[in-house]
C-alpha cells in the first residue's frame, strides 16, 4: 500500500432538505399541551468539571450555558421543569463527590431564576417538591446515577421517575447521554402520558451532524484523531461510504503504519486491529477515497512534557522513540485539505496536545477549520472540544458538538435511543 502524501454562513454547508426536523421540538411540544398547566421533566447533561482539588468548583460552565435556550424558551412559557440530570460516574449508590450541588448556584445565575434542588431523584421528597412547584419554577433532581436502575434502564425506576415528578411533558436535551438507553433518556417516556420532545441542543445537534453525513456539501472531510483505532473502527468505516477525504491523526496512525510494513518504534499500537487497519486502507483505495496519513511525526525518547524529541518521516521512526504528534510537513498538506473542504467533521486530537512539545499538529487543524469560513465545521469529541477552546477557536466553528460518544454514532448512521424515543413532529 503506497502512503498517500499527507500528513459562517452556517446554513450554507447543508442542502435545505435535510434541516428539517424528524422528531417533535419545542414548537411542536408547545402546540400539543399548553405548556402554563404542565409539568414537564427535563434530561439535562450538566456533567460539569470539578476543581480536582476542591470538588465543588465548576471549571468550565459550557454544558450549563448550552442548555439555557430550553430552559429559558419552557420558563418563558410558564412551564414548571424538573430536571434530571448525572454527574460524574457513581456506582449506582448516593456519593456525596458526584452531588449536583456544586450546579445549583451557577444554574440559578444562568437562568436568572431560583433552582430549588431535592436530595433524591425518586421518592416522597421529590414528591412534596414538585407537588409544591407553582408556574415557572424549577427543581433539580439528585444526581440520577444514584440509583442503579439509572444505567439498567429498570422500568420500575423509570416509572418512579415519571410518577414521583408528576411529569405531563418530558423533553430530552442531554444529547451527551442520548447513545444510551437509560431510565431518565428512553425508559421515562413510557411512563409519561404526554408528548416527547428534544430541546433547543438536541435538535441542533442532531440537525449539523446528520446533515454533515446525509446531505453534505462537498467535498466531505472527515478528520479523525485519537490513541486508539479499535474505537474508531465503526465511524471510519461508515465514513468511507460518505466521505472525500479522511485525514488520520494521533497514536492509532501506527497501527495502520504497522500494517504497511512501516517502523513504528516503541509508538502506541493496537497488534489485535493490525489487519482491520489494513482492511481499511484497502477499501478507502477501492472506493476512490483519499485517506491521508502523516508522513512525518514528531518524536520523543519518552513520554513526558520535557522529552528529547525529533522530527523524522514516517520510514525513519527509530527503535525506543514514540511518536506523539503529527509533523510540519503533514500539517501543511492536512491544512490545504481542509482549506479545499465544504464539509468537515473533527473528532480526536492529531497528539498529545496537552504537552507544549506535541500540540502543534492539533492546534494547527483547528486553526485550519476556523480559516476555512465559507465551510461548515464541525468539532465532536472531548479533545477536539478542548483544544478548540484551549485554541480560542471555539467560536470560528460551525458547531461544537457536547457529545462525542453520540456524535460519533450519529457519524455511524446509527439511531440514537434517546432520540428514537421521542415523539415524531
Amino acid at each position: 500500500m503506497m502512503l498517500r502524501r499527507a500528513t459562517r454562513v452556517v446554513s450554507r454547508g447543508f442542502r435545505a432538505s435535510s434541516m428539517r426536523s424528524m422528531k417533535l421540538g419545542l414548537e411542536g411540544l408547545s402546540q400539543k399541551v399548553d405548556l402554563s398547566k404542565a409539568r414537564v421533566l427535563i434530561r439535562l447533561d450538566l456533567n460539569v468539571p470539578l476543581d480536582k482539588k476542591d470538588g465543588v468548583t465548576i471549571t468550565d460552565d459550557t454544558r450549563l450555558r448550552a442548555v439555557v435556550p430550553t430552559m429559558s424558551y419552557l420558563l418563558e412559557k410558564k412551564a414548571s421543569v424538573v430536571v434530571a440530570t448525572h454527574l460524574g460516574r457513581p456506582k449506582g449508590a448516593p456519593d456525596p463527590k458526584f452531588s449536583v450541588d456544586p450546579i445549583v448556584e451557577r444554574f440559578s445565575e444562568l437562568l436568572k431564576t431560583k433552582v430549588t434542588k431535592v436530595d433524591d431523584c425518586i421518592g416522597e421528597s421529590v414528591k412534596k417538591a414538585t407537588d409544591a412547584m407553582k408556574q415557572g419554577e424549577v427543581v433539580l433532581l439528585e444526581n440520577v446515577r444514584f440509583h442503579k436502575g439509572e444505567t439498567k434502564n429498570d422500568p420500575e425506576f423509570a416509572k418512579s421517575l415519571a410518577m414521583d415528578t408528576g411529569a405531563t411533558a418530558y423533553v430530552n436535551d442531554a444529547f451527551g447521554t442520548a447513545h444510551r438507553a437509560h431510565a431518565s433518556t428512553e425508559g421515562v417516556v413510557k411512563f409519561i402520558d404526554g408528548p416527547a420532545a428534544g430541546g433547543v441542543l438536541m435538535e441542533k445537534e442532531l440537525k449539523y451532524i446528520k446533515a454533515a453525513v446525509e446531505s453534505p456539501v462537498r467535498p466531505l472531510t472527515a478528520i479523525l484523531g485519537g490513541a486508539k483505532v479499535s474505537t474508531k473502527i465503526p465511524v471510519i468505516n461508515s465514513m468511507l461510504d460518505k466521505c472525500d477525504t479522511i485525514l488520520i491523526g494521533g497514536a492509532m496512525i501506527f497501527t495502520f503504519y504497522k500494517a504497511m510494513g512501516l517502523p513504528i518504534g516503541s509508538s502506541m499500537i493496537e497488534d489485535d486491529f493490525v489487519d482491520t487497519a489494513k482492511e481499511l486502507l484497502e477499501k478507502a483505495k477501492a472506493k476512490g477515497v483519499a485517506m491521508l496519513l502523516p508522513t512525518d511525526v514528531v518524536i520523543a525518547a519518552e513520554f513526558a512534557s520535557d522529552a528529547e524529541t525529533k522530527i523524522v518521516d514516517v520510514y525513519s521512526i527509530p527503535d525506543g522513540w514514540m511518536g506523539l504528534d503529527i509533523g510540519p510537513d503533514s500539517i501543511k498538506v492536512f491544512s490545504e485539505a481542509i482549506a479545499k473542504s465544504k464539509t468537515i467533521v473533527w473528532n480526536g486530537p492529531m497528539g498529545v496536545f496537552e504537552f507544549a512539545a506535541f500540540a502543534k499538529g492539533t492546534f494547527a487543524v483547528a486553526q485550519a477549520l476556523a480559516d476555512a469560513t465559507d465551510a461548515t465545521t464541525i468539532v465532536g469529541g472531548g479533545d477536539s472540544v478542548a483544544a478548540v477552546e484551549k485554541a480560542h477557536l471555539a467560536d470560528k466553528m460551525s458547531h461544537i458538538s457536547t457529545g462525542g460518544g453520540a456524535s460519533l454514532e450519529l457519524l455511524e448512521g446509527k439511531e440514537l435511543p434517546g432520540v428514537a424515543a421521542l415523539n415524531d413532529a
